[in-house]
């Protein structure tokens, strides 16, 4: 592992010496490292089995949020696209940093900077990644065509096909799928979202700056990303107190947060198993 993160090194700078590679937690799916060089220091993630383009598909991602110029993100050194076999790696910025009373203040008014860049599609031009599971996407008209074509129905068919659901849970969730426009809007604004914004997939740099990280980025309705931050918790009340001094929070949000939650709730069910099912039951039950 040492010789590909050095050859990685060695391309975005080859004036650069390495002095420390350090083993790092970095997530369940990729191995993670802390490089220290003699004038930056960088993080590196690596992975021998997943798809050519899992750490492209990352690394647009950055570089759409990015662009918009609303919050910031890592910058992005290097990325392959390996061969059967090879490592892929991403190598980033590192970024470290302490939180202050204004970070999630911040953090809040950023990612609802974020949500006003707007597309007049919903969805992404490039097929991704939702963790480990591969994340078909197209552009479409329509929000439910989206909701019910590249969302809920390719989980219930990867939940079914690991043996995570019961034929009652089948059918409820089938049945929700069919009827899907009896609860969601139609063509709310088609807003460019993280798409993985759980507590982990923020934190800090210098001064107490708002950093996203890991993002798995489409353009949709921007209450789909505040039902996920809801669902495992890790944003507090002033993150949302700041979001909506930005933007609004439509009123059929209640009635469509469950929904919302229920396609990660359903990604945690296929990766993760029965832990989940109750939520995903219990989802099902309020609209079937």
């Amino acid at each position: 592992m040492n010789r590909i993160i050095h050859e990685a090194i060695e391309k975005i700078n080859p004036n650069a010496t390495i002095e420390t590679i350090r083993s790092i937690s970095g997530g369940d799916i990729n191995q993670a490292y802390r490089v220290e060089t003699n004038n930056k220091n960088y993080f590196v993630k690596t992975n021998q089995h997943v798809p050519a383009n899992f750490f492209t598909f990352e690394a647009n991602g950055i570089q759409l949020i990015k662009n918009t110029n609303t919050i910031a993100v890592p910058t992005v050194h290097y990325y392959n696209e390996p061969k059967q076999h090879e490592h892929a790696i991403l190598v980033m910025d590192w970024i470290e940093g302490k939180s202050t009373e204004k970070s999630t203040i911040e953090l809040g008014e950023q990612v609802a900077a974020l949500h006003q860049h707007h597309h007049e599609k919903y969805g992404l031009d490039q097929d991704g990644f939702i963790g480990s599971l591969a994340q078909v996407n197209d552009f479409t008209d329509t929000w439910i065509s989206y909701m019910r074509d590249y969302r809920l129905l390719p989980q219930l068919l990867l939940a079914n096909e690991r043996g995570r659901l019961s034929n009652e849970r089948y059918a409820k969730l089938e049945k929700l799928i069919n009827h899907i426009d009896k609860w969601l809007p139609a063509n709310p604004k088609a807003s460019l979202l993280h798409g993985d914004l759980w507590g982990g997939n923020w934190l800090t740099g210098a001064n107490g700056k708002p950093f996203l990280i890991d993002p798995a980025v489409f353009y949709g309705d921007h209450l789909f990303e505040l039902a996920f931050t809801e669902l495992f918790g890790g944003f507090p009340q002033d993150f949302y107190n700041a979001y909506k001094e930005v933007m609004p929070i439509e009123d059929y949000y209640n009635d469509v947060k469950p929904l919302y939650q229920l396609y990660y709730l359903l990604v945690h069910l296929t990766l993760f198993g029965e832990g989940y099912g109750t939520a995903v039951d219990r989802t099902l039950n309020r609209y079937v």
